[in-house]
């Protein structure tokens, strides 16, 4: 969780020389008011600029400086997640981007782009986009979730639930693919030289001598022949291992387990056995004795009856309990047998991958056997060692080519399956299925709590249903602004709770810019007031209007900008009265 810490300014948007300073961590709420162009908003300029390096708002980049002062502006916020300390140092004219971990500015060999990275993706897990839905709502300039385009809310929602780690994999599989495609064109290329290679080496081979060419093409189609057997058994093989690697494991594990339940049960079964033994025997006793040998006293008829009736219950109680035993035994059994059977099959496979083996080895020695048949015929006719050498070199180049295309193939198809996985219809929607429910529910929850009674769904496309009591659709569009504004509140507090739950972009700052000054009603206002109020410990809130007088009191801490003499300024007016 980012917990933020302290945000100060200087010579930024209308501060000037003097560092403007917040504490972003000791009140749970703040109301910020003062005129409109006092500078109430330039909380969220700076923040979005220290993080993101450009403003909350739609300003240039050079627009951000004090125009008076014209340089030197600098940005600071301090934040933590779990044991350690950030500070983000921001700065235009001149430029300065440092981030500082633990008292230790980390390394800016890298480009300020890639640095930018390290800080989105490594630390503070928010781009702009998500950090606007999770701790900002009600800015002019905020785009609500619902008027997002599909792509961008399911942006959202990816770094919400801390998925997006398979889209950048899938980028790398499919950058890994584009270089194999290319190495396998290569490699198409040189094979198809080689092949032109050895057919001309071939025709010349047959050109000299005349003798044995029927022989030594029989040969070589048996070459041919135990090459593709080769082929054949070499998938035969991949299949079986991966059959093998699939269910060995479990079979065994299972396997062990069932044998391990056996022995338990026969000692058990056993323990039962010796336990009936020692009843039937004070059984016994009670009915061969009235009188005690070792206190010589008589043993009332009463007790004998009693001890008698105790150990009849008592063996029947452990003879129940062995004949539950051996009806586990009995399914024990019966388990065991069918993962014999299992584990037969695993041996059956293993079995079939040495037999594949050792054909291999035989085929490839026989392949070696029909080379020197075939050069021994062609030596017969003239000098042909150089011009036969010369082409089984060929041929093993050829081998160690099509061995390497079958490698590059085998990759590509599995980075194909992979890719295939992790695309936005794969893992991703798995995932995004599971917490939809949830987020629906959440989202409904607060709506009731707005009391804005509708029954609010999202679905796996991030289209939205929304139905009344008397089941009515409407979409978000058709609602009014003060409607459309508790969505927008819903959803900023459904996303707060889900980041929670995830603990992937959970932090403990929201900011409310305008949201009580535009279109909510007086039980509007009360209804958001009492969301507020229940929000965890750990949640920092600060509420910006210019219209303070109706929010009086309500917070714990009030911040108030002015103006005066072309610099704003702010005050701080601590603890409010309830």
């Amino acid at each position: 969780m980012i917990i933020f810490k302290t945000l100060r300014w200087k010579n930024f948007l209308s501060t000037g020389n003097n560092w403007t300073k917040i504490d972003m961590e000791k009140f749970r709420s703040t109301l910020v008011v003062g005129h409109n162009g006092s500078g109430k908003s330039t909380i969220l300029d700076a923040l979005s600029f220290a993080l993101f390096g450009r403003g909350h708002r739609n300003i240039s980049k050079n627009q951000l400086v004090n125009t008076i002062n014209g340089k030197n502006s600098l940005v600071e916020v301090e934040f933590s997640i779990g044991r350690s300390r950030f500070k983000i140092i921001r700065g235009i004219k001149p430029n300065v981007f440092e981030i500082w971990q633990d008292g230790t500015m980390m390394n800016q060999s890298s480009h300020a782009k890639e640095y930018q990275k390290v800080l989105e993706q490594n630390i503070i897990k928010l781009n702009h986009k998500s950090f606007h839905q999770i701790v900002v709502l009600g800015s002019s300039s905020f785009i609500p979730f619902m008027q997002l385009q599909a792509s961008h809310r399911r942006g959202v929602i990816e770094d919400l639930l801390d998925i997006n780690i398979f889209s950048k994999m899938n980028g790398i599989i499919k950058e890994k693919n584009s270089g194999l495609k290319e190495r396998l064109r290569d490699t198409e290329y040189n094979l198809d030289l080689l092949k032109n290679k050895i057919e001309s080496q071939k025709k010349y081979i047959r050109d000299i001598t005349q003798i044995n060419d029927d022989e030594v093409k029989v040969k070589r189609d048996q070459i041919d022949e135990c090459n593709t057997e080769i082929s054949e058994l070499t998938n035969k093989t991949i299949k079986a291992t991966v059959h093998i690697t699939q269910h060995k494991h479990n079979v065994e594990k299972v396997y062990g387990e069932l044998h391990n339940k056996r022995e338990k049960l026969g000692q058990y079964k056993h323990e039962f056995g010796t336990q009936i033994k020692r009843v039937v025997k004070d059984a016994k006793f009670y009915e061969d004795n009235t009188h005690c040998p070792t206190c010589d006293q008589d043993i009332l008829e009463d007790t004998r009856n009693t001890k008698l009736t105790e150990s009849k219950d008592k063996a029947k109680e452990l003879h129940d309990a062995i004949s539950k035993v051996e009806q586990e035994a009995t399914d024990n059994t019966t388990q065991l047998d069918t993962i014999e059977k299992d584990l037969e099959e695993v041996r059956a496979y293993e079995n079939c991958v040495i037999s594949h083996a050792n054909t291999i080895k035989r085929l490839h020695k026989q392949i070696d056997g029909i080379n020197k048949d075939i050069e021994r015929l062609s030596a017969r006719e003239g000098d042909l060692g150089q011009a036969n050498t010369d082409l089984s070199t060929m041929r093993d180049d050829t081998e160690v080519i099509v061995e390497e295309r079958g490698t590059i193939n085998e990759e590509y198809a599995y980075n194909n399956v992979m890719g295939e996985m992790l695309k936005d219809t794969g893992i991703k929607t798995k995932v995004i299925k599971q917490y939809l429910p949830v987020i629906n529910k959440l989202v409904n929850q607060y709506l009731q709590t707005l009391d804005f009674f509708v029954h609010f769904n999202l679905d796996e496309n991030f289209q939205e249903t929304i139905r009344s009591r008397h089941r009515d659709s409407f979409s978000y569009d058709s609602f009014s602004e003060g409607e459309k504004q508790r969505i927008d509140l819903a959803l900023l507090f459904a996303w707060r709770m889900i980041a929670k739950m995830k603990n992937s972009v959970a932090t403990n700052l929201l900011v409310l810019d305008e949201t009580f000054d535009s279109s909510l009603d007086h039980d509007g206002v009360e209804n958001l007031m009492k969301i507020l109020n229940t929000l965890d410990g750990d949640t920092n809130v600060f509420v910006i209007s210019h219209k303070g007088e109706i929010l009086e009191g309500r917070f714990e801490n009030k911040l108030e900008f002015k103006k005066p003499k072309n610099f704003s300024e702010i005050s701080e007016m601590g603890l409010q009265s309830e």
